[in-house]
């Protein structure tokens, strides 16, 4: 070898190594020990266009950030929320309703997701009307079908609800038609029908704003096609408790209560835009948020 190659060789040798360690530092190599300490900073977290998941995500991506994350939240129609965990292409979904609502995603995607935890209690989903209605159960909608317009207005057509009340519609033997839209055309649909006193029946479900605006009822279900109490849920994709375990930490931590989430909610009903609710009631809250983060 002449000195020349032998110079050549001697570079191409120093770029490996520099190359190596700038690698290192910049936290772009594999994805960490297991202990937290280098594991990459991003989260990718999917939600749904309901009240609820704004409110959970919008809080979660700023405790996130204050535990030095990037958080990149994704809206996404509810099935598509559990095929991206499912598939490992997005970090964490925590607006799981189950067991009922969205059982039959749980079971769809059943061995590919983590069930990291309940997250809230105490939830509920269901038909609902106004108070001054004078029926109390599903069984009696079709002895009313003229007041209701042989309707029952519901949101999103790919949310679990909706799939209920099509079943409640076979079980109950009710001629009525569930209208597919959204929650704001469906909250819209609800506000209209009380100023004017009209009869309206329309899927609900717990927490929800609407409660504390308007005095509601959910009609009674006795064939449980709605199923009992719910869960709010967290999942994440496999593998990320070995990814980003500081992450997940803070994700098997997150609970809070139907009033914590029904502030943020009522604040972005309100007209107040989602990340300032959310930092508002962390900042009114930040005992709670630190046990999240492990300082307390």
């Amino acid at each position: 070898m002449n000195l020349k190659s032998i110079g050549l060789f001697c570079i191409v040798g120093i770029l490996v190594v520099l190359c190596t360690v700038g690698a290192g530092c910049t936290g772009t190599t594999s994805p960490g020990t297991g202990d937290g300490s280098d594991e990459p900073k991003t989260i990718e977290m999917v939600y749904t266009p309901w009240g609820t998941a704004i409110s959970s995500a919008n809080v979660m991506k700023q405790v996130l950030e204050e535990a030095g994350y990037d958080v990149e939240l994704k809206q996404v129609d509810v099935g598509l929320a559990f095929q991206a965990v499912a598939g490992g292409n997005v970090d964490c979904f925590i607006d799981a309703w189950v067991p009922s609502c969205h059982g039959s995603y749980m079971n769809e995607y059943e061995g590919q997701m983590d069930f990291v935890r309940y997250n809230m209690e105490g939830t509920r989903c269901g038909l609902v009307v106004p108070s001054y209605v004078t029926i109390d159960s599903i069984d009696e909608l079709n002895s009313v079908k003229d007041k209701f317009d042989g309707q029952i207005i519901g949101i999103e057509p790919g949310a679990g609800i909706m799939g209920q009340s099509e079943d409640a519609i076979e079980e109950y033997g009710l001629d009525y038609t569930v209208i597919a839209g959204s929650e704001v055309g469906m909250l819209t649909t609800l506000s209209s029908a009380i100023d004017k006193e009209e009869w309206v029946v329309v899927t609900g479900w717990t927490p929800h704003w609407k409660f504390a605006r308007w005095d509601l009822k959910y009609l009674d279900d006795p064939k449980g096609v709605y199923g009992g109490e719910e869960y709010i849920a967290t999942l994440a994709r496999l593998g990320l408790q070995e990814d980003k375990p500081e992450a997940y930490a803070i994700l098997e931590r997150f609970h809070w209560t139907a009033d914590d989430m029904c502030e943020v909610m009522y604040a972005i009903e309100q007209g107040i835009p989602e990340d300032e609710a959310a930092a508002a009631w962390i900042a009114g809250n930040h005992d709670q948020v630190d046990a999240w983060l492990g300082k307390a």
